[in-house]
């Protein structure tokens, strides 16, 4: 059964983020996709220069439309933006119950731009992250949760992965995926923690800019296979490797001139001549 995924997110015009990046991903990788629209920005691959709010009972009103319709397998939380969308998501998603909550808490664009407002931290601490399956916070994004600095260090970052843990629900699976991009040097590891196993997935850093994107791709990449891999590691391993060759072909686009969009089509388009 092909499953339907939903993104809650926002619009990046450019598609290299957001709810368009989203669903590139999803297609690509066997799930069919839907969205609901959280926030819009203008946006390019240099800068976020503007973000329009949507009202948050709009936003409640698209989730529940959707869910009285479609089946939903498996949810991916992206940018919310602000504090009243944020409550708003939660209570929608509490009532609802999606098997498979991945949440990637979006705060701050890869030109570093702000994306969420800092009094809906509190609330997305608070009554999101205790719904979500999984969380994928990269370690800037892991130290605002934690009220802490972001860690340097692998060993650093295994102790934040148990912090983490702590924050969410206790009630069934629930794992931590935190991204280790910002680790100094060539490695790329990145730590998986249910609150008993600690697994760590292994990579290299790539020589490129086109990095735009890539949290938004990785949590949907989960979203899209968490409901048709029932191992929850191998699951992560064959998003984190679909999110590794979507860089590693990121010069086959010619997008902007600034952080480029990861090759989300990767495996079905050809390489350029």
């Amino acid at each position: 059964m092909i499953p339907n995924t939903l993104s809650i997110a926002g619009v990046d015009p450019s598609g290299g983020a957001g709810v368009l990046a989203d669903i590139k991903t999803m297609s690509a990788l066997g799930a069919y996709g839907t969205a609901v629209i959280a926030a819009l920005t203008a946006q390019n691959t240099h800068a976020v220069t503007s973000i329009c709010p949507v009202p948050p009972d709009f936003v409640a009103a698209q989730i529940d439309t959707l869910f009285a319709d479609v089946r939903i397998d498996a949810v991916k939380i992206g940018m919310l933006g602000q504090q009243s969308v944020t409550r708003a998501v939660a209570d929608r998603l509490a009532h609802w119950k999606p098997a498979h909550l991945v949440l990637d808490p979006v705060m701050v664009a890869k030109s570093g731009d702000h994306l969420l407002e800092r009094t809906a931290v509190n609330e997305l601490r608070e009554s999101l992250l205790p719904l979500a399956s999984m969380i994928t916070p990269n370690l800037p994004e892991a130290g605002v949760l934690l009220s802490a600095s972001p860690v340097e260090t692998l060993k650093e970052m295994r102790r934040t992965a148990e912090k983490l843990r702590r924050l969410l629900n206790d009630s069934g699976e629930r794992w931590v995926f935190l991204k280790g991009g910002h680790l100094p040097g060539n490695d790329t590891i990145d730590v998986l923690h249910d609150g008993d196993r600690l697994i760590e997935l292994p990579g290299q850093r790539i020589d490129t800019r086109n990095t735009h994107g890539t949290g938004c791709t990785l949590s949907a990449a989960l979203a899209a296979l968490l409901p048709q891999v029932n191992d929850v590691p191998e699951a992560a391993r064959q998003a984190k490797d679909y999110l590794v060759k979507a860089i590693a072909r990121s010069g086959d686009l010619q997008v902007g001139t600034g952080h480029g969009p990861v090759q989300h089509f990767h495996a079905w388009w050809p390489t350029p001549k």
